[in-house]
């Protein structure tokens, strides 16, 4: 095996490329370009392909193959329906993201005409509809389905709920023209987890009928390959990265904090553990391989969000924290902030505004974390106070990487990724609390995911090699 791979990603904002030689494992270079997905995709990827080629003096016959990932023009968005939003819609939700989709809405119970109305105003990509153990709650489902056949939306339905009722809910929607995939439920018993059979059609769906609507034919055209959503490749690496591969090892458990302009991605891979032997554990089962997507923590799209949510005072004590040399000057943190949600491919120039991005960042970091860890509270039952845990135990986990353009290009990427770690102040957030740290210094993560398809040893030895360890100040 010899030769050049050159692993695309159409971001949102940014459309990149890396270059890898498979048979040496390394890193050969990376450019980037604008991405320009509302005129012709391919004129950002050129852009960004003349320069790797020119810098890293490569030549285009040397190039053995190509592989892509996307989350341009928003992205793969779906909408989650089940019935008990703790329980179906839940599951229906974790199936989602795990795919690689950003979840736009979620609803539980029977949708009325107001939701569909919300749903068809939101243009998904594509809509999961489940509800109902196997066996169990049969009405909730097919009464949706009915709502679904009577609104205007036409992209495809993929059904994942009771079977029981599986041709009656594909036969309504059918007849109504709705494009309808059918698959095993994402909750079978109350107690069981089963998104597997739903991720991998969503995958499907999204090469056969998504990357031709997102204008994203021709790319895929010159790459040869199918296009994968970007979360659902560093979800990939994350995975590979933390099991390893036949005979080369992983680091073991980890999670990756990704934060972008748009959003903000937390990656977990590992066991959930009660927190203590004492612990009761309610909710779902966790998944063992996790993703959240937080669609309000883009510290570009929602940086007027992330400042509220911490307050001014406390977003400009950080702000000083990290620029010092601030004290003193009169600056309005506001009034930029503004600008950057209104300006969305703005670039730091200043020292300043260098460091506005890093309290964005390490804000967003820090809740986002928090929220896809779980939760240790006391309660009060008849057999007196226990500790209930909800949600995924983060304490133990041995590994934290920090990827994404702030970790390549920021001031101070250690202090966003310090943010992620378990909080004295907050010992309900069962985050993690003494991990190694690292820092995806290439912004390779996506291109990892790729490679694992075909290369996966090759692919875990160039993460393992080019991961950049760190240590996180007290």
């Amino acid at each position: 095996m010899t030769g050049i791979y050159l692993l695309i990603d159409f971001g949102s904002t940014y459309t990149k490329i890396m270059a890898v030689d498979i048979a040496r494992e390394v890193i050969l270079g990376r450019a980037q370009a604008l991405t320009t997905v509302d005129t012709d995709i391919t004129i950002g990827l050129n852009k960004a392909l003349s320069e790797l080629l020119a810098t890293c003096r490569i030549d285009e016959g040397h190039i053995e193959g190509k592989y892509a990932s996307s989350s341009a023009a928003g992205g793969l968005k779906m909408a989650a329906i089940g019935l008990v939003p703790q329980l179906t819609v839940e599951a229906a939700r974790r199936a989602c993201l795990g795919a690689g989709a950003k979840v736009v809405c979620g609803y539980g119970f029977e949708i009325d005409e107001a939701i569909v109305a919300e749903i068809e105003a939101a243009k998904c990509d594509i809509i999961l509809l489940c509800g109902g153990t196997d066996g169990g709650d049969k009405n909730v489902i097919v009464r949706n389905a009915g709502m679904l056949a009577r609104s205007t939306i036409n992209c495809p339905v993929l059904v994942a709920g009771n079977r029981v009722v599986n041709d009656k809910v594909r036969s309504i929607m059918e007849e109504a023209g709705k494009r309808v995939c059918v698959t095993k439920n994402v909750l079978p018993s109350i107690d069981a987890l089963e998104v597997e059979p739903a991720q991998a059609l969503i995958r499907e769906i999204f090469i056969a009928h998504i990357t031709k609507a997102k204008g994203l034919q021709k790319a895929q055209e010159f790459i040869g390959s199918p296009i994968v959503p970007t979360p659902k490749a560093t979800l990939q690496a994350a995975a590979l990265l933390a099991d390893g591969m036949h005979n080369e090892p992983g680091i073991g458990s980890l999670v990756i904090v990704e934060v972008g302009g748009a959003t903000t991605n937390i990656h977990s891979v590992g066991d959930s553990s009660p927190a203590t032997s004492q612990t009761v554990v309610r909710g779902l089962p966790e998944l063992r391989v996790k993703r959240t997507v937080e669609g309000d923590l883009g510290i570009r799209y929602n940086a007027p969000t992330i400042y509220d949510f911490i307050g001014g005072d406390v977003f400009f004590a950080r702000l000083r924290a990290a620029a010092p040399s601030i004290d003193g000057q009169e600056y309005d943190a506001a009034q930029y902030i503004a600008y950057l949600s209104r300006n969305v491919g703005h670039v730091p120039t200043t020292d300043i505004e260098f460091n506005v991005d890093t309290v964005l960042a390490e804000s967003a970091a820090s809740i986002a974390v928090q929220r896809h860890a779980g939760t240790l509270r006391q309660e009060f039952t008849v057999v007196g106070e226990v500790m209930v845990q909800h949600g995924k135990n983060l304490v133990p986990t041995k590994n934290l990487i920090g990827t994404g353009g702030i970790f390549k290009y920021g001031l101070h990427p250690e202090r966003i990724l310090k943010s992620a770690l378990f909080d004295a102040e907050a010992p309900w957030s069962l985050k993690p609390k003494n991990p190694q740290t690292y820092i995806d210094r290439e912004y390779m993560l996506y291109g990892i995911g790729l490679l694992a398809e075909d290369f996966p040893v090759h692919a875990l030895r160039i993460a393992k090699k080019y991961l950049a360890q760190t240590s996180l100040q007290p």
